[in-house]
């Protein structure tokens, strides 16, 4: 039995379905659909299918108790790229500035590590993840509607740019529009496809513990990076934590759970040694995130003197500055 044919009439019933149905309405179905008609037209809009029993079907999905008939598939690399290790990076669609940084700096180092970032291209945490690994790689978005679609529109040229380099799938076949029950079904293919799960930001009721919840079912290692108890943004996270996620205090933390050097970035391409008008300014900044005119209070230095060495430690990757305020980088963590 077809696996395309079962994907593309879930598409046109508007149903969910992994395997084919005994249906006489499907049967009738299948007996019409040209199979190698709709490749065909898959191929003229850049598009792939890749059937659950193809060898070439990602093998941690295969795994799933509820793995999709198959993948659509969009992007330049190959499918191989979903072979080594993977981490889903999951949060809050209205995340902080502190969560957002947090995603990016995490996708950026685990990519030059080694690690394929995936994520579900949704605004806040995820957009951020993407375009960390970016920075430093291809990264993998999952959808939850068609392959054709870029959702939310406002991502088309983040989308564009994770097809450049990397892939872009979904179970759904063209067309099908975004429904909210169809995101819970996409966390399951996100969870799925990767070795662990960090979920850096997230509410009580967040879409990203559904993702950790799957991740849990299927075996695999979740992570949560711990927030403010008096933030509601980390009411999941610390959640998480209490019920033994592992936490995420540093790149390390993650690196040794998906067996890669957690050392990385201590030998793998840290930034020399500062001199010590930066080293100075550094260490105040770690203190906590602060502003630029309590720093120059705090290292007794003018603004103009804080203000150069900001600039400095920012190219260098240092330091980051997001709402008036600046903060470490986890590179040095």
């Amino acid at each position: 039995m077809s696996e395309l044919a079962t994907a593309v009439f879930a598409a046109n019933t508007d149903a969910h379905l992994i395997d084919a149905p005994r249906s006489r309405r499907f049967d009738l179905f299948r007996r019409g659909f040209d199979e190698a008609a709709f490749l065909r037209s898959l191929a003229e809009r850049g598009l792939r299918w890749v059937a659950r029993s193809d060898p070439r079907f990602p093998a941690r999905l295969c795994t799933i108790h509820d793995p999709p008939a198959g993948l659509f598939v969009r992007g330049e690399a190959s499918l191989s790229l979903l072979d080594g290790p993977a981490v889903a990076i999951v949060g809050a669609r209205a995340c902080s500035a502190y969560g957002s940084e947090v995603a990016a700096q995490l996708a950026r180092t685990l990519t030059q590590a080694g690690a394929v970032v995936i994520s579900g291209l949704a605004r806040g945490i995820d957009a951020q993840a993407h375009r960390g690994a970016l920075e430093a790689g291809p990264t993998v978005a999952v959808l939850g509607c068609g392959i054709d679609r870029d959702y939310p529109r406002a991502h088309a040229t983040l989308a564009a740019e994770i097809a450049a380099t990397g892939l872009i799938v979904s179970e759904y076949a063209p067309g099908v529009e975004p429904a909210p029950w169809r995101f819970p079904a996409r966390n399951r293919i996100v969870a799925g496809l990767a070795d662990a799960t960090v979920v850096v930001e997230a509410r009580e009721r967040s879409g990203a513990l559904i993702t950790a919840d799957l991740a849990l079912d299927e075996g695999r290692e979740v992570l949560a990076v711990p927030g403010e108890i008096t933030s509601q943004l980390s009411k999941g996270t610390n959640h998480l934590l209490r019920l033994g996620a592992v936490p995420v205090t540093c790149v390390g933390d993650v690196l040794a759970v998906l067996g890669l050097d957690p050392d990385f970035e201590l030998h793998g391409g840290s930034s020399a040694a500062l001199d010590p008008r930066l080293e100075r300014v550094r260490v105040a900044v770690a203190d906590g995130p602060v502003g630029a005119d309590e720093l120059a209070r705090r290292v007794g230095l003018s603004a103009g003197d804080v203000a150069a060495a900001l600039a400095e430690l920012e190219l260098l990757g240092v330091v980051v500055q997001a709402d008036g305020v600046f903060r470490e980088t986890m590179r040095r963590g």
